[in-house]
Protein backbone atom coordinates (compact mmCIF):
# COMPACT_ATOMS: atom_id res chain seq x y z
CA UNK A 1 0.00 0.00 0.00
CA UNK A 2 2.86 2.35 0.88
CA UNK A 3 4.50 1.65 -2.45
CA UNK A 4 1.27 2.44 -4.34
CA UNK A 5 0.87 5.68 -2.39
CA UNK A 6 4.43 6.75 -3.20
CA UNK A 7 4.00 5.96 -6.89
CA UNK A 8 0.74 7.92 -6.97
CA UNK A 9 2.41 10.91 -5.28
CA UNK A 10 5.27 10.76 -7.77
CA UNK A 11 2.78 10.65 -10.64
CA UNK A 12 0.98 13.70 -9.29
CA UNK A 13 4.29 15.56 -8.88
CA UNK A 14 5.34 14.81 -12.46
CA UNK A 15 1.91 15.78 -13.76
CA UNK A 16 1.98 19.06 -11.86
CA UNK A 17 5.46 19.83 -13.11
CA UNK A 18 4.40 19.17 -16.69
CA UNK A 19 1.34 21.39 -16.29
CA UNK A 20 3.48 24.17 -14.88
CA UNK A 21 5.94 24.09 -17.74
CA UNK A 22 5.82 26.92 -20.24
CA UNK A 23 5.27 25.84 -23.83
CA UNK A 24 7.68 27.49 -26.28
CA UNK A 25 8.31 27.30 -30.00
CA UNK A 26 11.78 25.76 -29.75
CA UNK A 27 14.17 24.34 -27.20
CA UNK A 28 17.89 23.98 -27.87
CA UNK A 29 19.59 21.40 -25.70
CA UNK A 30 22.98 19.70 -25.19
CA UNK A 31 24.98 22.54 -26.75
CA UNK A 32 28.03 24.56 -25.78
CA UNK A 33 26.69 28.09 -26.09
CA UNK A 34 29.00 31.08 -26.05
CA UNK A 35 26.59 33.75 -24.87
CA UNK A 36 29.00 36.70 -25.40
CA UNK A 37 27.30 38.38 -22.44
CA UNK A 38 29.13 40.75 -20.09
CA UNK A 39 31.04 37.89 -18.45
CA UNK A 40 31.55 36.00 -21.71
CA UNK A 41 29.77 33.12 -20.00
CA UNK A 42 28.64 29.76 -21.36
CA UNK A 43 25.27 28.06 -21.36
CA UNK A 44 24.00 24.70 -22.57
CA UNK A 45 20.36 25.17 -23.48
CA UNK A 46 17.88 27.83 -24.66
CA UNK A 47 14.13 28.28 -24.77
CA UNK A 48 12.95 30.27 -27.79
CA UNK A 49 9.51 31.72 -28.38
CA UNK A 50 8.19 34.12 -31.01
CA UNK A 51 11.70 34.59 -32.38
CA UNK A 52 13.27 35.64 -29.09
CA UNK A 53 15.25 33.88 -26.38
CA UNK A 54 12.94 33.34 -23.42
CA UNK A 55 15.55 31.74 -21.20
CA UNK A 56 19.09 30.41 -21.39
CA UNK A 57 20.95 28.20 -18.94
CA UNK A 58 21.70 24.57 -18.21
CA UNK A 59 19.91 21.61 -19.78
CA UNK A 60 18.25 20.87 -16.45
CA UNK A 61 17.04 24.44 -15.90
CA UNK A 62 15.47 24.67 -19.34
CA UNK A 63 14.00 21.13 -19.21
CA UNK A 64 12.39 21.78 -15.83
CA UNK A 65 10.72 25.02 -16.87
CA UNK A 66 9.92 24.68 -20.60
CA UNK A 67 8.52 22.23 -23.10
CA UNK A 68 8.30 22.27 -26.89
CA UNK A 69 7.31 20.08 -29.81
CA UNK A 70 10.46 21.30 -31.56
CA UNK A 71 13.73 20.42 -29.85
CA UNK A 72 17.12 21.06 -31.42
CA UNK A 73 19.44 18.40 -30.03
CA UNK A 74 22.83 20.03 -30.60
CA UNK A 75 24.84 16.91 -29.71
CA UNK A 76 27.56 18.94 -28.00
CA UNK A 77 28.08 21.30 -30.94
CA UNK A 78 29.11 24.93 -30.46
CA UNK A 79 26.69 27.84 -30.72
CA UNK A 80 27.58 31.52 -31.13
CA UNK A 81 25.48 34.65 -31.63
CA UNK A 82 24.54 35.28 -35.25
CA UNK A 83 27.55 36.90 -36.88
CA UNK A 84 27.47 40.55 -37.94
CA UNK A 85 29.48 42.01 -40.81
CA UNK A 86 30.01 45.60 -39.68
CA UNK A 87 31.09 46.88 -43.10
CA UNK A 88 30.22 45.36 -46.45
CA UNK A 89 28.54 46.12 -49.74
CA UNK A 90 25.74 43.57 -49.71
CA UNK A 91 23.68 44.92 -52.60
CA UNK A 92 26.83 45.55 -54.64
CA UNK A 93 27.91 41.97 -53.98
CA UNK A 94 24.52 40.76 -55.19
CA UNK A 95 24.88 42.80 -58.38
CA UNK A 96 28.35 41.34 -58.84
CA UNK A 97 26.75 37.91 -58.87
CA UNK A 98 24.87 39.10 -61.98
CA UNK A 99 28.08 40.39 -63.66
CA UNK A 100 31.56 39.13 -64.65
CA UNK A 101 33.53 37.85 -61.65
CA UNK A 102 37.18 38.88 -62.05
CA UNK A 103 38.40 38.05 -58.55
CA UNK A 104 41.54 35.96 -58.47
CA UNK A 105 42.55 36.71 -62.05
CA UNK A 106 46.32 36.78 -62.62
CA UNK A 107 46.54 38.68 -65.91
CA UNK A 108 44.59 40.67 -68.49
CA UNK A 109 44.52 37.59 -70.71
CA UNK A 110 42.63 35.71 -68.00
CA UNK A 111 40.25 38.67 -67.64
CA UNK A 112 39.58 38.67 -71.40
CA UNK A 113 38.84 34.94 -71.30
CA UNK A 114 36.32 35.35 -68.46
CA UNK A 115 34.59 38.22 -70.24
CA UNK A 116 34.26 36.20 -73.44
CA UNK A 117 32.72 33.29 -71.53
CA UNK A 118 30.26 35.67 -69.85
CA UNK A 119 29.44 37.33 -73.18
CA UNK A 120 28.73 33.98 -74.78
CA UNK A 121 26.43 32.90 -71.93
CA UNK A 122 24.59 36.18 -71.28
CA UNK A 123 24.82 38.10 -74.58
CA UNK A 124 24.77 41.49 -72.78
CA UNK A 125 24.56 44.90 -74.45
CA UNK A 126 26.91 46.41 -71.85
CA UNK A 127 29.67 44.46 -70.06
CA UNK A 128 30.46 45.12 -66.39
CA UNK A 129 33.02 43.14 -64.43
CA UNK A 130 34.35 43.30 -60.88
CA UNK A 131 37.34 42.25 -58.82
CA UNK A 132 40.61 42.66 -60.78
CA UNK A 133 43.73 43.57 -58.83
CA UNK A 134 46.98 44.38 -60.63
CA UNK A 135 48.88 43.65 -57.42
CA UNK A 136 48.15 39.94 -58.02
CA UNK A 137 49.72 40.03 -61.49
CA UNK A 138 53.28 39.23 -62.48
CA UNK A 139 53.64 42.79 -63.86
CA UNK A 140 52.00 44.95 -61.20
CA UNK A 141 50.96 47.82 -63.44
CA UNK A 142 47.58 49.20 -64.40
CA UNK A 143 46.29 47.78 -67.68
CA UNK A 144 45.27 50.04 -70.56
CA UNK A 145 42.29 50.11 -72.91
CA UNK A 146 44.12 48.68 -75.96
CA UNK A 147 43.60 45.02 -75.09
CA UNK A 148 39.90 45.69 -74.38
CA UNK A 149 39.54 47.61 -77.66
CA UNK A 150 41.09 44.75 -79.59
CA UNK A 151 38.75 42.13 -78.13
CA UNK A 152 35.61 44.21 -77.62
CA UNK A 153 35.57 47.08 -80.12
CA UNK A 154 31.80 47.45 -80.44
CA UNK A 155 30.47 46.96 -76.92
CA UNK A 156 31.22 49.16 -73.88
CA UNK A 157 33.28 47.42 -71.20
CA UNK A 158 33.68 48.67 -67.62
CA UNK A 159 35.79 46.66 -65.17
CA UNK A 160 35.89 47.62 -61.50
CA UNK A 161 39.07 47.15 -59.50
CA UNK A 162 38.72 45.00 -56.37
CA UNK A 163 38.62 48.00 -54.02
CA UNK A 164 35.94 49.86 -55.99
CA UNK A 165 38.20 52.91 -56.35
CA UNK A 166 39.51 52.41 -59.89
CA UNK A 167 38.15 51.13 -63.20
CA UNK A 168 39.53 50.16 -66.59
CA UNK A 169 37.23 50.88 -69.55
CA UNK A 170 37.50 50.52 -73.31
CA UNK A 171 37.29 53.29 -75.91
CA UNK A 172 33.62 52.60 -76.54
CA UNK A 173 32.83 53.35 -72.89
CA UNK A 174 35.05 56.44 -72.87
CA UNK A 175 33.26 57.78 -75.91
CA UNK A 176 29.80 57.16 -74.45
CA UNK A 177 30.89 58.87 -71.21
CA UNK A 178 32.27 61.87 -73.11
CA UNK A 179 35.75 61.46 -71.62
CA UNK A 180 38.57 62.97 -73.70
CA UNK A 181 42.06 64.31 -73.13
CA UNK A 182 40.46 67.61 -72.11
CA UNK A 183 38.20 66.18 -69.38
CA UNK A 184 39.12 67.56 -65.98
CA UNK A 185 39.47 65.29 -62.95
CA UNK A 186 38.57 66.59 -59.49
CA UNK A 187 38.99 64.30 -56.49
CA UNK A 188 40.62 61.54 -58.45
CA UNK A 189 42.48 60.84 -61.68
CA UNK A 190 41.97 60.22 -65.39
CA UNK A 191 45.21 58.51 -66.31
CA UNK A 192 46.89 59.90 -69.44
CA UNK A 193 49.76 58.64 -71.60
CA UNK A 194 51.01 60.79 -74.46
CA UNK A 195 48.11 63.14 -73.85
CA UNK A 196 45.40 60.49 -74.28
CA UNK A 197 43.25 58.62 -71.71
CA UNK A 198 44.52 55.09 -71.02
CA UNK A 199 41.13 53.87 -69.85
CA UNK A 200 42.09 53.96 -66.15
CA UNK A 201 39.95 56.18 -63.94
CA UNK A 202 40.43 56.56 -60.19
CA UNK A 203 37.71 57.68 -57.73
CA UNK A 204 35.45 60.66 -58.65
CA UNK A 205 35.92 60.55 -62.47
CA UNK A 206 34.51 57.02 -62.41
CA UNK A 207 31.08 58.59 -61.92
CA UNK A 208 31.21 59.83 -65.52
CA UNK A 209 31.25 56.20 -66.64
CA UNK A 210 28.80 54.90 -64.05
CA UNK A 211 26.19 57.32 -65.41
CA UNK A 212 26.15 55.52 -68.77
CA UNK A 213 25.81 52.00 -67.36
CA UNK A 214 22.22 50.83 -67.86
CA UNK A 215 20.34 50.79 -64.59
CA UNK A 216 19.56 47.26 -63.33
CA UNK A 217 15.96 46.27 -63.86
CA UNK A 218 13.76 45.63 -60.84
CA UNK A 219 14.03 41.93 -61.59
CA UNK A 220 17.84 42.07 -61.45
CA UNK A 221 17.76 44.19 -58.27
CA UNK A 222 15.58 41.61 -56.52
CA UNK A 223 17.72 38.74 -57.78
CA UNK A 224 20.82 40.54 -56.50
CA UNK A 225 19.40 40.92 -53.00
CA UNK A 226 18.01 37.39 -52.72
CA UNK A 227 21.08 35.72 -54.24
CA UNK A 228 23.33 37.63 -51.84
CA UNK A 229 21.14 36.70 -48.86
CA UNK A 230 21.67 32.99 -49.54
CA UNK A 231 25.44 33.51 -49.41
CA UNK A 232 25.12 35.36 -46.08
CA UNK A 233 23.19 32.54 -44.43
CA UNK A 234 25.62 29.92 -45.73
CA UNK A 235 28.37 31.84 -43.96
CA UNK A 236 26.58 32.28 -40.62
CA UNK A 237 25.84 35.98 -41.10
CA UNK A 238 22.51 37.17 -39.70
CA UNK A 239 23.09 40.96 -39.83
CA UNK A 240 25.00 42.98 -42.39
CA UNK A 241 25.91 46.65 -42.45
CA UNK A 242 25.63 47.83 -46.05
CA UNK A 243 28.06 50.75 -46.34
CA UNK A 244 26.29 53.03 -48.80
CA UNK A 245 22.78 52.49 -50.15
CA UNK A 246 20.42 54.70 -52.11
CA UNK A 247 16.82 55.17 -50.90
CA UNK A 248 15.40 53.13 -53.81
CA UNK A 249 17.27 50.00 -52.71
CA UNK A 250 16.53 50.58 -49.03
CA UNK A 251 12.81 50.75 -49.89
CA UNK A 252 13.11 47.60 -51.99
CA UNK A 253 14.77 45.73 -49.10
CA UNK A 254 11.98 46.91 -46.79
CA UNK A 255 9.28 45.75 -49.19
CA UNK A 256 10.89 42.32 -49.65
CA UNK A 257 11.22 41.88 -45.89
CA UNK A 258 7.61 42.89 -45.29
CA UNK A 259 6.50 40.42 -47.97
CA UNK A 260 8.51 37.71 -46.12
CA UNK A 261 10.65 37.17 -49.23
CA UNK A 262 13.81 38.42 -47.52
CA UNK A 263 14.74 37.71 -43.90
CA UNK A 264 18.29 38.99 -43.42
CA UNK A 265 18.81 41.82 -40.92
CA UNK A 266 20.14 44.92 -42.68
CA UNK A 267 21.76 47.96 -41.07
CA UNK A 268 21.61 50.44 -43.94
CA UNK A 269 24.02 53.34 -44.27
CA UNK A 270 22.44 55.90 -46.60
CA UNK A 271 24.84 57.32 -49.20
CA UNK A 272 25.55 60.83 -47.92
CA UNK A 273 24.72 63.07 -50.86
CA UNK A 274 22.71 66.20 -50.11
CA UNK A 275 19.54 64.89 -51.73
CA UNK A 276 19.58 61.77 -49.53
CA UNK A 277 20.47 63.76 -46.43
CA UNK A 278 17.54 66.12 -46.96
CA UNK A 279 15.20 63.17 -47.54
CA UNK A 280 16.14 61.17 -44.45
CA UNK A 281 16.53 64.09 -42.08
CA UNK A 282 12.92 64.84 -42.94
CA UNK A 283 11.78 61.19 -42.68
CA UNK A 284 13.72 60.45 -39.50
CA UNK A 285 15.24 57.20 -38.25
CA UNK A 286 13.41 54.15 -39.65
CA UNK A 287 13.45 50.88 -37.72
CA UNK A 288 11.71 47.53 -38.16
CA UNK A 289 12.55 44.07 -36.82
CA UNK A 290 14.79 43.48 -39.86
CA UNK A 291 15.82 46.89 -41.16
CA UNK A 292 17.58 49.77 -39.39
CA UNK A 293 18.07 53.07 -41.22
CA UNK A 294 19.80 55.47 -38.84
CA UNK A 295 23.15 56.32 -40.46
CA UNK A 296 24.82 58.00 -43.40
CA UNK A 297 27.96 56.88 -45.23
CA UNK A 298 30.43 59.56 -46.33
CA UNK A 299 33.64 59.05 -48.32
CA UNK A 300 36.79 60.85 -47.21
CA UNK A 301 39.29 59.45 -49.69
CA UNK A 302 40.08 56.55 -51.99
CA UNK A 303 41.95 53.28 -51.45
CA UNK A 304 45.55 52.40 -50.76
CA UNK A 305 45.86 49.82 -53.53
CA UNK A 306 45.01 52.37 -56.20
CA UNK A 307 47.04 55.11 -54.41
CA UNK A 308 43.87 57.12 -53.93
CA UNK A 309 44.05 57.12 -50.12
CA UNK A 310 44.91 60.65 -48.98
CA UNK A 311 48.30 60.77 -47.24
CA UNK A 312 50.16 63.47 -45.30
CA UNK A 313 53.35 62.52 -47.13
CA UNK A 314 53.76 61.12 -50.62
CA UNK A 315 53.57 57.42 -51.37
CA UNK A 316 56.89 55.71 -50.83
CA UNK A 317 56.71 54.03 -54.24
CA UNK A 318 55.44 57.15 -56.08
CA UNK A 319 57.02 60.29 -54.58
CA UNK A 320 54.72 62.77 -56.33
CA UNK A 321 51.47 60.97 -55.47
CA UNK A 322 49.60 61.88 -52.26
CA UNK A 323 46.14 60.53 -53.05
CA UNK A 324 43.21 62.90 -52.60
CA UNK A 325 40.22 63.84 -50.51
CA UNK A 326 37.05 63.13 -52.47
CA UNK A 327 35.33 66.31 -51.30
CA UNK A 328 36.51 69.69 -50.03
CA UNK A 329 36.94 69.76 -46.25
CA UNK A 330 34.27 72.46 -46.04
CA UNK A 331 31.73 70.12 -47.71
CA UNK A 332 32.54 67.25 -45.36
CA UNK A 333 32.23 69.55 -42.36
CA UNK A 334 28.89 70.86 -43.61
CA UNK A 335 27.52 67.33 -43.96
CA UNK A 336 28.85 66.37 -40.53
CA UNK A 337 27.21 69.41 -38.90
CA UNK A 338 23.83 68.61 -40.43
CA UNK A 339 23.98 65.02 -39.22
CA UNK A 340 25.32 66.01 -35.79
CA UNK A 341 22.15 68.08 -35.30
CA UNK A 342 19.97 65.06 -36.05
CA UNK A 343 19.51 61.61 -34.44
CA UNK A 344 21.49 60.01 -37.27
CA UNK A 345 24.94 58.46 -37.11
CA UNK A 346 27.75 59.36 -39.53
CA UNK A 347 30.11 56.64 -40.77
CA UNK A 348 33.03 57.93 -42.84
CA UNK A 349 35.39 56.07 -45.13
CA UNK A 350 38.96 57.08 -44.23
CA UNK A 351 41.99 55.06 -45.29
CA UNK A 352 44.95 57.43 -45.64
CA UNK A 353 46.44 59.11 -42.57
CA UNK A 354 45.56 62.58 -43.89
CA UNK A 355 41.92 61.64 -44.49
CA UNK A 356 41.75 60.16 -41.00
CA UNK A 357 43.17 63.34 -39.49
CA UNK A 358 40.67 65.52 -41.35
CA UNK A 359 37.64 63.45 -40.39
CA UNK A 360 38.66 62.85 -36.78
CA UNK A 361 39.08 66.61 -36.31
CA UNK A 362 35.69 67.26 -37.90
CA UNK A 363 34.07 64.62 -35.67
CA UNK A 364 35.59 66.16 -32.54
CA UNK A 365 34.42 69.64 -33.50
CA UNK A 366 30.82 68.90 -34.50
CA UNK A 367 30.17 66.36 -31.72
CA UNK A 368 31.41 68.58 -28.90
CA UNK A 369 28.96 68.29 -26.01
CA UNK A 370 26.91 65.57 -27.69
CA UNK A 371 26.83 62.23 -25.88
CA UNK A 372 26.62 58.64 -27.11
CA UNK A 373 26.66 59.36 -30.85
CA UNK A 374 28.76 56.30 -31.81
CA UNK A 375 30.02 57.82 -35.06
CA UNK A 376 32.36 55.51 -36.93
CA UNK A 377 35.50 55.76 -38.96
CA UNK A 378 35.21 53.05 -41.58
CA UNK A 379 38.57 51.38 -42.26
CA UNK A 380 40.78 53.64 -40.06
CA UNK A 381 43.56 52.03 -42.04
CA UNK A 382 46.59 54.33 -41.66
CA UNK A 383 46.70 56.55 -38.57
CA UNK A 384 49.31 59.03 -37.38
CA UNK A 385 50.59 58.34 -33.86
CA UNK A 386 49.07 61.54 -32.46
CA UNK A 387 45.64 60.81 -33.96
CA UNK A 388 44.91 57.55 -32.13
CA UNK A 389 43.72 59.48 -29.07
CA UNK A 390 40.69 60.79 -31.00
CA UNK A 391 39.16 57.33 -30.57
CA UNK A 392 38.98 57.95 -26.81
CA UNK A 393 36.14 60.40 -27.59
CA UNK A 394 33.62 57.65 -28.34
CA UNK A 395 34.46 57.45 -32.04
CA UNK A 396 34.25 53.81 -33.13
CA UNK A 397 36.84 52.23 -35.45
CA UNK A 398 35.07 49.94 -37.92
CA UNK A 399 37.84 47.82 -39.43
CA UNK A 400 38.31 44.86 -41.73
CA UNK A 401 41.04 42.40 -40.59
CA UNK A 402 41.40 40.74 -43.99
CA UNK A 403 42.55 44.06 -45.46
CA UNK A 404 45.74 43.65 -43.43
CA UNK A 405 46.42 40.16 -44.70
CA UNK A 406 45.55 41.08 -48.31
CA UNK A 407 47.56 44.31 -48.36
CA UNK A 408 50.62 43.09 -46.44
CA UNK A 409 52.25 41.85 -49.65
CA UNK A 410 52.62 45.38 -51.00
CA UNK A 411 51.66 47.82 -48.22
CA UNK A 412 55.26 48.45 -47.21
CA UNK A 413 55.98 49.58 -50.78
CA UNK A 414 53.16 52.14 -50.58
CA UNK A 415 53.79 53.33 -47.03
CA UNK A 416 57.37 52.57 -46.06
CA UNK A 417 58.32 50.81 -42.81
CA UNK A 418 57.64 53.70 -40.43
CA UNK A 419 54.10 54.48 -41.58
CA UNK A 420 53.28 50.79 -41.80
CA UNK A 421 53.74 50.46 -38.03
CA UNK A 422 50.55 52.45 -37.47
CA UNK A 423 48.57 50.81 -40.26
CA UNK A 424 46.02 48.02 -39.68
CA UNK A 425 46.58 48.69 -35.97
CA UNK A 426 43.50 46.95 -34.62
CA UNK A 427 44.79 46.25 -31.11
CA UNK A 428 45.93 49.83 -30.69
CA UNK A 429 42.57 51.09 -31.92
CA UNK A 430 40.82 48.76 -29.45
CA UNK A 431 42.97 49.99 -26.58
CA UNK A 432 42.11 53.60 -27.37
CA UNK A 433 38.44 53.20 -28.30
CA UNK A 434 37.35 50.34 -26.06
CA UNK A 435 35.67 48.45 -28.90
CA UNK A 436 36.25 47.64 -32.56
CA UNK A 437 33.52 46.68 -35.01
CA UNK A 438 34.74 44.02 -37.45
CA UNK A 439 33.69 43.45 -41.05
CA UNK A 440 35.03 42.37 -44.42
CA UNK A 441 34.24 45.09 -46.98
CA UNK A 442 33.06 42.30 -49.30
CA UNK A 443 33.13 42.06 -52.30
CA UNK A 444 36.53 43.75 -51.92
CA UNK A 445 37.37 40.75 -49.70
CA UNK A 446 35.67 37.37 -49.37
CA UNK A 447 32.34 37.08 -47.53
CA UNK A 448 33.52 34.28 -45.21
CA UNK A 449 33.62 35.65 -41.62
CA UNK A 450 36.05 32.90 -40.61
CA UNK A 451 38.65 34.68 -42.74
CA UNK A 452 37.95 37.78 -40.63
CA UNK A 453 38.37 35.80 -37.41
CA UNK A 454 41.59 34.16 -38.58
CA UNK A 455 43.11 37.40 -39.89
CA UNK A 456 42.34 39.23 -36.63
CA UNK A 457 43.73 36.52 -34.37
CA UNK A 458 46.59 35.02 -36.39
CA UNK A 459 47.32 38.03 -38.67
CA UNK A 460 47.76 35.55 -41.50
CA UNK A 461 46.03 35.04 -44.83
CA UNK A 462 44.04 31.96 -45.77
CA UNK A 463 47.26 30.20 -46.79
CA UNK A 464 48.66 30.80 -43.28
CA UNK A 465 51.22 33.32 -44.49
CA UNK A 466 53.39 34.79 -43.05
CA UNK A 467 54.61 32.13 -40.65
CA UNK A 468 54.94 34.40 -37.63
CA UNK A 469 51.97 36.63 -38.46
CA UNK A 470 51.91 40.20 -39.80
CA UNK A 471 52.64 42.85 -37.15
CA UNK A 472 51.45 40.55 -34.36
CA UNK A 473 51.49 43.37 -31.83
CA UNK A 474 48.14 44.35 -33.34
CA UNK A 475 46.53 40.91 -33.25
CA UNK A 476 43.27 40.59 -31.32
CA UNK A 477 42.46 37.80 -28.88
CA UNK A 478 39.79 35.28 -29.82
CA UNK A 479 37.38 36.75 -27.30
CA UNK A 480 37.96 40.28 -28.62
CA UNK A 481 37.49 39.09 -32.18
CA UNK A 482 34.22 37.29 -31.48
CA UNK A 483 32.94 40.38 -29.66
CA UNK A 484 33.95 42.53 -32.64
CA UNK A 485 31.85 40.28 -34.88
CA UNK A 486 28.85 40.19 -32.53
CA UNK A 487 28.15 42.42 -29.51
CA UNK A 488 30.55 45.27 -30.38
CA UNK A 489 29.25 45.38 -33.93
CA UNK A 490 25.70 45.43 -32.54
CA UNK A 491 26.67 48.24 -30.15
CA UNK A 492 28.11 50.23 -33.03
CA UNK A 493 24.64 49.99 -34.62
CA UNK A 494 22.72 50.95 -31.43
CA UNK A 495 21.35 47.39 -31.49
CA UNK A 496 23.10 45.81 -28.50
CA UNK A 497 19.82 45.43 -26.60
CA UNK A 498 18.32 43.18 -29.28
CA UNK A 499 21.24 41.20 -30.76
CA UNK A 500 24.97 40.52 -30.56
CA UNK A 501 24.75 38.16 -27.60
CA UNK A 502 22.56 35.23 -26.62
CA UNK A 503 20.55 36.45 -23.63
CA UNK A 504 16.93 36.40 -22.53
CA UNK A 505 14.88 38.99 -24.39
CA UNK A 506 17.12 39.18 -27.45
CA UNK A 507 16.43 37.81 -30.91
CA UNK A 508 17.34 34.15 -31.34
CA UNK A 509 19.93 34.77 -34.04
CA UNK A 510 22.63 32.11 -33.76
CA UNK A 511 25.00 29.93 -35.70
CA UNK A 512 26.13 26.35 -35.00
CA UNK A 513 29.63 25.01 -35.68
CA UNK A 514 31.10 21.58 -35.03
CA UNK A 515 34.34 23.03 -33.66
CA UNK A 516 35.10 25.49 -30.89
CA UNK A 517 36.26 28.84 -32.26
CA UNK A 518 37.82 29.68 -28.91
CA UNK A 519 40.06 26.61 -28.90
CA UNK A 520 40.42 25.11 -32.39
CA UNK A 521 43.88 25.16 -33.95
CA UNK A 522 44.22 28.48 -35.80
CA UNK A 523 45.14 26.65 -39.01
CA UNK A 524 41.64 25.12 -39.05
CA UNK A 525 39.67 28.33 -38.54
CA UNK A 526 39.42 29.28 -42.22
CA UNK A 527 37.98 25.85 -43.05
CA UNK A 528 35.15 26.07 -40.53
CA UNK A 529 31.69 26.06 -42.11
CA UNK A 530 28.43 26.60 -40.21
CA UNK A 531 26.34 23.49 -39.67
CA UNK A 532 23.26 25.67 -39.38
CA UNK A 533 22.23 29.33 -39.19
CA UNK A 534 19.13 30.50 -37.31
CA UNK A 535 17.43 33.86 -37.65
CA UNK A 536 14.81 34.79 -35.05
CA UNK A 537 14.60 31.14 -34.07
CA UNK A 538 14.01 29.88 -37.61
CA UNK A 539 16.56 27.83 -39.50
CA UNK A 540 17.65 29.69 -42.64
CA UNK A 541 20.57 27.46 -43.59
Amino acid sequence: MKRITLLFALFLLISCNQKNKIHVDTIVTNATIYTVNKTFGKAWAMAIDKGRILAIGSDEEIANAYESKNTIEAKGKFIYPGLIDAHCHFYGFGLNLQEVDLRGTKSMDEIIARIKTFQKEKNPEFIVGNGWDQNDWEIKKYPSKEILDKNFPNIPVVLNRIDGHAIIVNSKALKLAGITKDTKAVGGQIEMVNGEPTGILVDNPMELVFKIIPKPSRKIQIAALLDAEKVMFRNGLTTINDAGLDPEIIDLIDSLQKAKLMKLNVYAMVSANQKNIDLYLKKGVYKTDNLDVRSFKMYGDGALGSRGACMHKAYSDMPKQFGALLSPISNMKSIAKQIANSPFQLNSHAIGDSANTVLLKIYKEVLAGKKDRRWKIEHAQVIREQDFDYFKLGIIPSVQPTHATSDMYWAVERLGKERLKNAYAYKKLLQKGGIVALGTDFPVEEVNPMLTFHAAVARKDSKNFPKGGFQMENALTREETLKGMTIWAAYSNFEEKEKGSLEAGKWADFVIYDQDLMKVNENKIVKMIPLATYLKGTKVK
